[in-house]
Protein backbone atom coordinates (compact mmCIF):
# COMPACT_ATOMS: atom_id res chain seq x y z
CA UNK A 1 0.00 0.00 0.00
CA UNK A 2 1.48 3.39 -0.95
CA UNK A 3 1.87 6.26 1.53
CA UNK A 4 -0.89 8.38 0.03
CA UNK A 5 -3.38 5.52 0.28
CA UNK A 6 -2.39 4.88 3.89
CA UNK A 7 -2.84 8.50 4.82
CA UNK A 8 -6.21 8.87 3.12
CA UNK A 9 -7.44 5.66 4.67
CA UNK A 10 -6.30 6.75 8.10
CA UNK A 11 -7.97 10.12 7.70
CA UNK A 12 -11.29 8.42 7.04
CA UNK A 13 -10.74 6.10 9.99
CA UNK A 14 -9.86 9.02 12.23
CA UNK A 15 -13.09 10.79 11.30
CA UNK A 16 -14.99 7.66 12.24
CA UNK A 17 -13.15 7.31 15.55
CA UNK A 18 -13.67 10.91 16.53
CA UNK A 19 -17.28 10.82 15.45
CA UNK A 20 -17.96 7.77 17.56
CA UNK A 21 -16.11 9.26 20.50
CA UNK A 22 -18.15 12.44 20.27
CA UNK A 23 -21.32 10.40 20.31
CA UNK A 24 -20.51 8.82 23.68
CA UNK A 25 -18.88 11.85 25.24
CA UNK A 26 -15.28 10.66 25.11
CA UNK A 27 -13.77 13.72 23.43
CA UNK A 28 -13.92 16.47 26.00
CA UNK A 29 -12.65 19.97 26.49
CA UNK A 30 -10.37 21.03 29.33
CA UNK A 31 -11.55 19.66 32.67
CA UNK A 32 -11.18 21.69 35.86
CA UNK A 33 -12.10 20.92 39.48
CA UNK A 34 -15.36 22.80 38.97
CA UNK A 35 -16.37 20.20 36.39
CA UNK A 36 -16.12 17.21 38.69
CA UNK A 37 -19.77 16.47 37.97
CA UNK A 38 -18.80 15.22 34.52
CA UNK A 39 -21.61 13.16 32.92
CA UNK A 40 -19.34 10.11 32.90
CA UNK A 41 -18.88 10.27 36.68
CA UNK A 42 -19.76 6.95 38.32
CA UNK A 43 -20.21 5.26 34.95
CA UNK A 44 -20.24 1.54 35.70
CA UNK A 45 -19.10 0.22 32.32
CA UNK A 46 -16.10 -2.01 31.71
CA UNK A 47 -12.43 -1.71 32.43
CA UNK A 48 -10.88 0.94 30.24
CA UNK A 49 -9.26 -1.53 27.88
CA UNK A 50 -7.97 -4.10 30.38
CA UNK A 51 -8.33 -7.66 29.20
CA UNK A 52 -9.81 -8.84 32.49
CA UNK A 53 -12.45 -6.10 32.64
CA UNK A 54 -16.05 -7.13 33.19
CA UNK A 55 -18.42 -6.87 30.26
CA UNK A 56 -20.32 -3.70 29.54
CA UNK A 57 -20.95 -1.00 26.98
CA UNK A 58 -17.40 0.36 27.25
CA UNK A 59 -15.53 -2.88 27.99
CA UNK A 60 -13.87 -2.72 24.56
CA UNK A 61 -12.40 0.73 25.04
CA UNK A 62 -8.65 1.16 25.39
CA UNK A 63 -7.37 3.00 28.44
CA UNK A 64 -7.31 6.74 28.96
CA UNK A 65 -10.42 7.68 27.00
CA UNK A 66 -12.64 8.04 30.07
CA UNK A 67 -12.39 10.46 32.97
CA UNK A 68 -14.54 8.09 35.02
CA UNK A 69 -14.83 4.29 34.88
CA UNK A 70 -16.00 1.49 37.20
CA UNK A 71 -17.02 4.12 39.75
CA UNK A 72 -13.57 5.76 39.88
CA UNK A 73 -13.13 9.38 38.73
CA UNK A 74 -10.02 11.43 38.01
CA UNK A 75 -10.38 15.03 39.25
CA UNK A 76 -7.73 17.76 38.88
CA UNK A 77 -7.18 19.94 41.94
CA UNK A 78 -6.43 23.67 41.93
CA UNK A 79 -2.78 24.34 42.81
CA UNK A 80 -0.27 27.18 42.85
CA UNK A 81 1.59 27.87 39.61
CA UNK A 82 4.20 25.25 38.83
CA UNK A 83 2.40 22.37 40.53
CA UNK A 84 0.00 19.71 39.27
CA UNK A 85 -2.39 17.84 41.57
CA UNK A 86 -5.35 15.51 41.32
CA UNK A 87 -7.46 13.03 43.25
CA UNK A 88 -9.05 9.73 42.37
CA UNK A 89 -12.48 9.35 43.94
CA UNK A 90 -14.01 5.93 44.39
CA UNK A 91 -17.51 4.48 44.11
CA UNK A 92 -18.37 5.95 47.53
CA UNK A 93 -17.50 9.47 46.31
CA UNK A 94 -14.50 9.79 48.64
CA UNK A 95 -10.86 10.17 47.65
CA UNK A 96 -9.07 6.83 47.30
CA UNK A 97 -6.00 6.47 49.51
CA UNK A 98 -5.18 2.75 49.10
CA UNK A 99 -3.38 1.76 45.89
CA UNK A 100 -1.40 -1.34 44.94
CA UNK A 101 2.20 -1.05 43.79
CA UNK A 102 2.45 -1.74 40.05
CA UNK A 103 5.78 -1.44 38.23
CA UNK A 104 7.43 -0.20 41.43
CA UNK A 105 4.97 2.70 41.94
CA UNK A 106 1.46 3.23 43.30
CA UNK A 107 0.68 5.92 40.73
CA UNK A 108 1.96 6.53 37.21
CA UNK A 109 1.14 9.93 35.72
CA UNK A 110 1.67 10.25 31.98
CA UNK A 111 1.06 13.55 30.23
CA UNK A 112 1.07 14.15 26.48
CA UNK A 113 0.25 17.22 24.47
CA UNK A 114 -2.56 16.48 22.05
CA UNK A 115 -0.30 16.96 19.02
CA UNK A 116 2.02 14.36 20.66
CA UNK A 117 4.89 16.87 20.63
CA UNK A 118 5.31 16.63 24.41
CA UNK A 119 5.45 13.57 26.70
CA UNK A 120 6.38 12.99 30.35
CA UNK A 121 6.08 9.96 32.60
CA UNK A 122 6.33 10.97 36.26
CA UNK A 123 5.40 9.70 39.70
CA UNK A 124 3.59 12.06 42.08
CA UNK A 125 3.43 11.66 45.84
CA UNK A 126 0.17 11.36 47.79
CA UNK A 127 -0.98 13.52 50.68
CA UNK A 128 -2.84 11.77 53.52
CA UNK A 129 -6.15 13.06 52.11
CA UNK A 130 -5.60 11.28 48.80
CA UNK A 131 -4.34 14.27 46.81
CA UNK A 132 -1.48 13.42 44.44
CA UNK A 133 1.03 16.24 43.85
CA UNK A 134 4.06 16.87 41.68
CA UNK A 135 5.94 19.75 40.05
CA UNK A 136 3.96 20.38 36.89
CA UNK A 137 5.11 18.19 33.99
CA UNK A 138 3.11 20.36 31.53
CA UNK A 139 6.06 22.16 30.01
CA UNK A 140 4.52 24.19 27.18
CA UNK A 141 1.25 25.92 26.27
CA UNK A 142 -1.42 23.85 24.57
CA UNK A 143 -4.01 21.19 25.19
CA UNK A 144 -2.66 18.24 27.16
CA UNK A 145 -4.03 14.85 28.14
CA UNK A 146 -3.15 13.62 31.63
CA UNK A 147 -3.36 9.87 32.25
CA UNK A 148 -3.48 8.35 35.73
CA UNK A 149 -2.42 4.68 35.56
CA UNK A 150 -3.14 2.90 38.87
CA UNK A 151 -4.69 -0.05 40.67
CA UNK A 152 -7.01 0.69 43.62
CA UNK A 153 -6.47 -1.89 46.34
CA UNK A 154 -9.04 -4.64 45.89
CA UNK A 155 -10.04 -3.47 42.40
CA UNK A 156 -8.86 -3.87 38.82
CA UNK A 157 -6.15 -1.79 37.09
CA UNK A 158 -7.42 1.41 35.50
CA UNK A 159 -6.15 4.21 33.31
CA UNK A 160 -8.25 7.37 33.47
CA UNK A 161 -7.61 10.47 31.38
CA UNK A 162 -8.52 14.15 31.57
CA UNK A 163 -7.78 17.15 29.33
CA UNK A 164 -5.81 20.03 30.83
CA UNK A 165 -5.29 23.38 29.07
CA UNK A 166 -2.05 25.32 29.52
CA UNK A 167 -2.60 28.96 28.46
CA UNK A 168 -0.30 30.73 26.02
CA UNK A 169 0.55 30.85 22.36
CA UNK A 170 0.34 27.41 20.80
CA UNK A 171 0.99 26.15 17.26
CA UNK A 172 0.37 22.40 16.78
CA UNK A 173 3.33 20.49 15.39
CA UNK A 174 3.21 17.92 12.63
CA UNK A 175 3.84 14.37 13.79
CA UNK A 176 7.26 13.12 12.59
CA UNK A 177 7.22 10.57 9.80
CA UNK A 178 7.75 6.91 10.69
CA UNK A 179 11.41 6.01 11.14
CA UNK A 180 13.15 2.91 12.47
CA UNK A 181 15.72 4.77 14.59
CA UNK A 182 15.29 7.46 17.23
CA UNK A 183 18.19 9.48 18.62
CA UNK A 184 18.27 10.91 22.14
CA UNK A 185 21.25 12.31 24.08
CA UNK A 186 23.81 10.42 22.01
CA UNK A 187 21.89 7.14 22.10
CA UNK A 188 20.45 5.53 18.96
CA UNK A 189 17.44 3.28 19.57
CA UNK A 190 16.27 1.06 16.71
CA UNK A 191 12.78 -0.40 16.49
CA UNK A 192 12.10 -3.68 14.70
CA UNK A 193 8.71 -5.36 14.35
CA UNK A 194 5.31 -4.17 13.17
CA UNK A 195 2.10 -3.21 14.91
CA UNK A 196 -0.83 -5.45 13.97
CA UNK A 197 -4.16 -3.96 15.02
CA UNK A 198 -6.15 -6.25 17.28
CA UNK A 199 -3.33 -8.79 17.61
CA UNK A 200 -0.22 -9.23 19.73
CA UNK A 201 2.84 -7.79 18.02
CA UNK A 202 6.45 -8.45 18.95
CA UNK A 203 8.56 -5.29 19.10
CA UNK A 204 12.29 -5.14 19.79
CA UNK A 205 14.06 -1.95 20.83
CA UNK A 206 17.86 -2.05 20.46
CA UNK A 207 19.91 0.58 22.32
CA UNK A 208 23.33 1.74 21.09
CA UNK A 209 25.65 4.55 22.13
CA UNK A 210 28.37 5.87 19.84
CA UNK A 211 27.67 2.92 17.57
CA UNK A 212 28.27 0.35 20.30
CA UNK A 213 25.55 -1.83 21.84
CA UNK A 214 24.56 -0.89 25.38
CA UNK A 215 24.72 -4.04 27.49
CA UNK A 216 24.38 -2.54 30.96
CA UNK A 217 20.92 -0.98 30.97
CA UNK A 218 19.61 -0.35 34.46
CA UNK A 219 16.19 -1.49 35.69
CA UNK A 220 13.49 1.16 35.48
CA UNK A 221 10.04 0.47 36.92
CA UNK A 222 10.90 -3.20 37.28
CA UNK A 223 12.13 -3.68 33.70
CA UNK A 224 14.91 -2.67 31.33
CA UNK A 225 12.45 -0.52 29.43
CA UNK A 226 8.98 0.93 29.76
CA UNK A 227 6.85 1.50 26.65
CA UNK A 228 3.68 3.57 26.19
CA UNK A 229 1.75 3.86 22.91
CA UNK A 230 -0.71 6.67 22.17
CA UNK A 231 -3.06 6.66 19.18
CA UNK A 232 -3.01 9.85 17.12
CA UNK A 233 -6.34 11.67 17.21
CA UNK A 234 -7.98 10.54 20.45
CA UNK A 235 -4.80 9.56 22.37
CA UNK A 236 -6.05 6.10 23.28
CA UNK A 237 -3.50 4.79 25.79
CA UNK A 238 -1.75 1.43 25.52
CA UNK A 239 0.66 0.38 28.29
CA UNK A 240 3.00 -2.17 26.72
CA UNK A 241 4.60 -4.80 28.93
CA UNK A 242 8.15 -6.09 28.38
CA UNK A 243 9.08 -9.72 27.98
CA UNK A 244 10.87 -10.93 31.09
CA UNK A 245 12.21 -8.98 34.05
CA UNK A 246 15.62 -8.21 35.58
CA UNK A 247 16.89 -11.10 37.66
CA UNK A 248 14.68 -13.76 36.05
CA UNK A 249 17.71 -15.62 34.71
CA UNK A 250 16.92 -15.09 31.05
CA UNK A 251 16.49 -11.34 30.53
CA UNK A 252 19.64 -9.46 29.62
CA UNK A 253 20.31 -5.77 30.38
CA UNK A 254 20.50 -4.79 26.73
CA UNK A 255 21.12 -4.02 24.05
CA UNK A 256 17.72 -5.46 23.13
CA UNK A 257 14.50 -4.87 25.05
CA UNK A 258 11.53 -6.89 23.82
CA UNK A 259 7.84 -6.09 24.16
CA UNK A 260 4.50 -7.55 23.17
CA UNK A 261 2.09 -4.83 22.09
CA UNK A 262 -1.57 -5.03 21.13
CA UNK A 263 -3.04 -1.85 19.70
CA UNK A 264 -6.83 -1.60 19.40
CA UNK A 265 -7.18 -0.42 15.78
CA UNK A 266 -5.49 0.59 12.59
CA UNK A 267 -4.03 4.08 12.68
CA UNK A 268 -0.93 6.05 13.54
CA UNK A 269 0.63 5.65 16.98
CA UNK A 270 3.40 7.43 18.83
CA UNK A 271 5.58 5.07 20.89
CA UNK A 272 7.56 6.32 23.88
CA UNK A 273 10.34 4.11 25.28
CA UNK A 274 11.76 5.05 28.68
CA UNK A 275 15.11 3.40 29.44
CA UNK A 276 17.73 4.00 32.11
CA UNK A 277 21.48 4.06 31.65
CA UNK A 278 24.16 5.75 33.71
CA UNK A 279 21.58 6.71 36.32
CA UNK A 280 19.51 8.78 33.89
CA UNK A 281 16.15 7.94 32.33
CA UNK A 282 15.81 8.91 28.67
CA UNK A 283 12.87 8.70 26.28
CA UNK A 284 13.09 7.52 22.66
CA UNK A 285 10.08 8.37 20.49
CA UNK A 286 8.76 6.64 17.35
CA UNK A 287 5.90 7.15 14.92
CA UNK A 288 4.43 3.81 13.83
CA UNK A 289 1.53 3.01 11.49
CA UNK A 290 -0.63 -0.03 12.29
CA UNK A 291 -2.22 -1.04 9.00
CA UNK A 292 -4.04 -4.37 8.61
CA UNK A 293 -3.66 -4.15 4.83
CA UNK A 294 0.08 -4.72 5.25
CA UNK A 295 -0.68 -8.22 6.57
CA UNK A 296 -3.55 -9.18 4.28
CA UNK A 297 -1.44 -11.90 2.68
CA UNK A 298 0.31 -13.22 5.80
Amino acid sequence: MNTATKLSGFALGLVAVLGAAYGVGLVTGPVTPAESGHPDAGHPAGGGGHEDAPGGADAHLPGGLLVSDQGYTLTPVSTPAGEFAFRVTGPDGHAVTAFDVEHDKRMHLIVARRDLAGFRHVHPTMDPDGTWRIASPLAEPGSWRAFADFTPTGAKPLTLGVDVAVPGGFTPRTLPAPAATANVDGYAVTLTGELRPGAASELTLTVRRDGEPVTDLQPYLGAYGHLVALRQGDLAYVHVHPDGAPGDGRTRPGPEVRFRAEVPSAGTYRLFLDFQHGGTVRTAEFTVVADPADHAHD
